[in-house]
């Protein structure tokens, strides 16, 4: 599963510029301790306009002990270019730059300034930052909170369209609770949202997940029960929870279990989709590998049939393969969170 996720980092500091071709294939990592290098993850994909096109803009935030990493990817139909930055924790490092590339002729930058940024446990920085992609003196993505700041630096006019958020993919650690944060619908609101699980000791295993300090899914009987998916509702927005805890309760030694809340409905902005939006290629459809694909039909009747699950086949990828067929159609629709959570030594 960790061959799909990107690394950030290079061999040097700096800048780096590569272009991939949709048949290249990142490197299975075969070392334990290369992956737990590159597991501390967060990566979002936006829908963006780019030159009036639909264009979708991967961000990935990195952490491991060299430091801090991000890399912009902009997916396209038959090329994927991306930009990395290795932000190195020494002082004398410059944390704030920019850079440039073409994509079909047309001039791309990515300015970024992480002089300020504060992070908490995670690789994401919480405040004090910005980075932002241009193209054609337009911002197509601007994140952060100095974007005050950004827009006197960068001298470009806002987007066409504001991007939205498509999906987030994050690591999560803890021993019993395991925490992150997460916008449904258009409210805006960002909601807490904790997942408890019960795997030892003598109480029968049982999962809970809280959205506020609200139970609003529970699962008994976990042993087996260990792989389903539930409707719940936050904030009068229907959101389908998947779970995989199979390999914390089968298989301990692998040390991660898999959840994804899936809005249902289209919750597309409006703007986003009054441009001509090109399908989602390959790479930003498959959440695990590519054979994961080939058994959309199977899943799917699986999860016509039943909402939970004691199958024993290989547990790492069933809520991937999920993730995968909710993508199936040719325009992104609702929001995806997916959290790979690992167990604490």
């Amino acid at each position: 599963m960790l061959e799909a996720l990107p690394s950030c980092f290079g061999e040097s500091g700096g800048a780096h510029l590569t272009k991939k071709t949709s048949g290249a294939h990142l490197t299975k990592k075969t070392s334990s301790s290369g992956s737990r290098m590159t597991q501390n993850l967060i990566t979002c994909l936006y829908q963006t306009t780019l030159a009036e096109i639909c264009k979708f803009v991967t961000i990935t935030w990195c952490k491991n002990l060299m430091g801090h990493g991000l890399s912009v990817h902009i997916n396209d139909s038959r090329c994927h270019y991306m930009c990395k930055v290795d932000m190195k924790p020494w002082s004398f490092w410059k944390k704030h730059g920019s850079k440039s590339f073409d994509v079909k002729g047309k001039k791309m930058e990515v300015f970024w300034d992480v002089s300020k940024a504060k992070y908490l446990c995670g690789p994401e920085p919480q405040e004090g930052f910005y980075v932002a992609l241009v193209c054609e003196n337009e911002i197509v993505l601007l994140l952060g909170d100095m974007q005050e700041e950004a827009y006197k630096k960068i001298h470009a006019r806002k987007p066409f369209s504001e991007p939205t958020l498509l999906s987030r993919r994050e690591h999560v650690f803890g021993k019993r609770y395991y925490t992150t944060k997460a916008q449904f619908g258009e409210s805006g609101r960002t909601h807490d949202i904790v997942i408890e699980c019960h795997t030892g000791g003598s109480k029968e295993p049982r999962l809970d997940v809280r959205v506020d300090k609200k139970v609003v899914l529970q699962v008994k009987h976990l042993m087996w029960k260990f792989r389903g998916n539930q409707i719940v509702e936050v904030d009068g927005t229907p959101i389908q929870v998947f779970w995989d805890v199979h390999n914390w309760l089968f298989n301990p030694s692998n040390g991660h279990a898999v959840f994804m809340f899936q809005t249902l409905g289209d919750h597309v902005s409006n703007n986003a989709a009054a441009v001509p939006c090109q399908p989602l290629p390959p790479s930003v459809l498959q959440w695990s590998s590519p054979s994961a694909l080939s058994r959309r039909g199977h899943d799917r009747a699986f999860l016509q049939s039943s909402s939970s699950s004691s199958s024993s086949s290989n547990s790492s990828s069933s809520v991937l393969q999920w993730a995968s067929m909710e993508t199936e159609t040719s325009s992104p629709s609702g929001f995806s969170l997916l959290l790979y959570a690992w167990k604490s030594e």
